[in-house]
């Protein structure tokens, strides 16, 4: 059965930037890309679980507060060390101004 979780509202997120969503003892991060778009990806990096909300977004990439690790967050991929694994992703919707993740 698909979940969906209302993580926040659509302005709740600067375009370019991300926001820390926690749920049921888990942490997500959720994106606005510079088109408005919406991603979600788990919330600490996977390199030693610093929180990523705390990171820059610089285009499609968030890059960790701790050691500069990147990731794509539109794919969850591992771009540029020490991050050698990639970050869970999640299903993103958008509905009357609400984003929606599914978990």
């Amino acid at each position: 059965m698909t979940v969906w979780i209302d993580a926040c509202a659509t302005d709740d997120i600067d375009a370019e930037d991300v926001i820390r969503f926690d749920h049921d003892g888990r942490t997500f991060a959720i994106y606005r890309s510079p088109d408005d778009s919406y991603f979600c990806t788990d919330g600490l990096c996977t390199h030693e679980q610093v929180h990523l909300a705390d990171g820059l977004v610089l285009d499609h990439t968030i890059e960790c507060p701790k050691h500069n690790g990147q990731f794509d967050y539109r794919t969850g991929e591992a771009m540029r060390t020490p991050v050698c694994v990639n970050l869970g992703t999640y299903p993103v919707k958008v509905e009357r101004g609400r984003v929606l993740i599914e978990v």
